[in-house]
């Protein structure tokens, strides 16, 4: 580390270039002594505090190390050497306190490359993709050669929805090592979220010359149906369906392409085989569920969202129980006395009402107990005081149900979907409450209704897959 800073005396020079030679022939504790002896002579030179500070930092000493470096700054706070050290542990560290030394290193010296990937990379890490994405371009070729580098840079391209430049950068990825399947899969999972099937195909080609295996013929499948070659897309399906029968995402993809070439025949066979398969799968129950609402088989249709809801009872579970509920490791037990702590501090929360009468209801209490009480009363209070909360009216018709108030389930279901048109719990719900009352003119519409959302959703969460299976990747 070569220390310059004017204004310090001839003699000043010469103990600093003597520790500096200390240093080069890496006798660290003979250089720290020296700091030592000349800080008690001069403690307002921030050379030897910045010397201090590397050798602390070569030593393994990372808190001494820092604080000489800050001390270092406070006596002279341009004093880039400092600067240097002391982002240069914080980035190790992988902490934000390394943002303002490197944007004050920028400010002075703005164009070098590796400042904007340090910073580039722990904006990364600190889920700041916009900053990081700045620096990323910024550091130019400086990631070229690195692969964490540039599955950084492309993970935060894909968060901010900017595909087309995700691809060009796991490309320059996929230079670095042409022989990973991995990185071929991920390069052509974006290229398809970035409406490029024929790229997509032409990364996977190597793999499918090879041996393929489910996965690369399933993003293969998806780039020719992409591509309006469907009859390659149903072959290629096939042969993963044959490779990996167990993969329920396989028959829910097939699904949507039997769906969306009014195939449902076809696609209900091939569902049913991964039933089968998978019996326990409520995925596959929702996906034939669509199929046969196509074919005006209402009833069937009904009797597989039915069989999806009775093995995925969590479906009902709203998005924030569900988030909760993930936090306390799903153990519903914990995240209801999460809720009631909360409560106990602020007892008219919409929120935190509605979550403990959805955690309840969850739980399975039925009419009687003291639980389905609280439940109730707790519904009742979270829309009372939030007309608008849409999941509250939710729980609510579910409790209904289950106590067989048919009609006020029917009505909770109907201020549900006010609010939000495409409720599919509140659809759901409001097709047992009609069939209970005998109401059936309006239950075919209904599943069709429910039918479309299912359908929707399944290509959304399609959509998603291929997006983990790229952001997965990532470092």
């Amino acid at each position: 580390m070569l220390l310059a800073f004017s204004g310090f005396s001839q003699s000043a020079d010469n103990v600093v270039a003597q520790i500096q030679a200390e240093l080069q022939s890496h006798n660290s504790t003979r250089a720290l002594e020296l700091v030592h002896t000349a800080l008690q002579k001069s403690p307002g030179d921030p050379r030897l505090w910045t010397l201090q500070g590397a050798i602390y930092s070569a030593q393994g000493n990372k808190k001494d190390a820092l604080d000489s470096f800050h001390h270092a700054l406070k006596i002279a706070p341009d004093a880039i050497p400092a600067l240097h050290g002391a982002a240069q542990i914080e980035y190790e560290a992988s902490s934000a306190a390394a943002i303002p030394l490197l944007q004050h290193l920028l400010r002075l010296q703005p164009q070098d490359a590796t400042t904007h990937g340090m910073l580039a990379i722990v904006a990364y890490q600190r889920g700041d993709c916009p900053l990081a994405t700045a620096h990323f371009e910024k550091a130019g070729a400086l990631f070229d050669s690195q692969l964490e580098g540039l599955h950084a840079y492309a993970t935060c391209l894909m968060r901010l929805k900017e595909f087309d430049r995700a691809a060009q950068a796991l490309q320059r990825a996929l230079l670095l090592s042409p022989n990973d399947s991995r990185e071929r899969q991920v390069l052509a999972a974006v290229q398809l979220r970035s409406g490029q099937p024929q790229q997509a195909l032409s990364t996977l080609g190597p793999l499918l010359q090879a041996k393929p295996d489910s996965q690369t013929l399933e993003l293969a499948a998806t780039a020719h149906e992409d591509a309006r070659n469907t009859p390659e897309a149903v072959k290629l399906l096939q042969q993963a369906i044959l490779l990996d029968p167990h993969n329920v995402n396989l028959y829910v993809d097939f699904a949507l392409m039997s769906a969306a070439h009014q195939s449902n025949d076809v696609g209900i066979n091939v569902v049913s085989d991964g039933i089968t398969q998978e019996p326990n799968a409520s995925a596959l129950y929702l996906a034939r569920g669509v199929l046969y609402a196509q074919l005006d088989q209402y009833d069937k249709a009904q009797a597989d969202f039915e069989k999806a809801n009775d093995l995925d009872p969590s479906q009902s579970l709203s998005i924030a129980a569900q988030g909760l509920a993930a936090m306390q490791k799903n153990d519903l037990d914990q995240a209801l006395a999460s809720v009631q702590e909360r409560l106990a501090r602020r007892p008219n929360d919409p929120a935190l009402l509605y979550l403990q009468a959805d955690i309840l209801a969850q739980k399975g209490f039925g009419p009687g107990s003291p639980e389905f009480a609280t439940a109730m009363r707790s519904a009742k209070k979270a829309v009372s005081l939030q007309s608008t909360l849409g999941p509250a009216h939710d729980v609510l018709a579910k409790l209904y149900l289950r106590s067989g108030d048919y009609r006020a389930a029917a009505q909770e279901c109907r201020l549900a979907l006010k609010i939000d048109s495409a409720d599919q719990s509140a659809i759901y719900r409001l097709i047992q409450a009609l069939r209970k009352v005998g109401d059936n003119q309006e239950t075919s519409e209904l599943v069709k209704r429910l039918a479309e959302l299912r359908r929707e959703s399944a290509r959304e969460e399609s959509e998603r897959n291929r997006f983990r299976l790229a952001d997965d990747s990532q470092p």
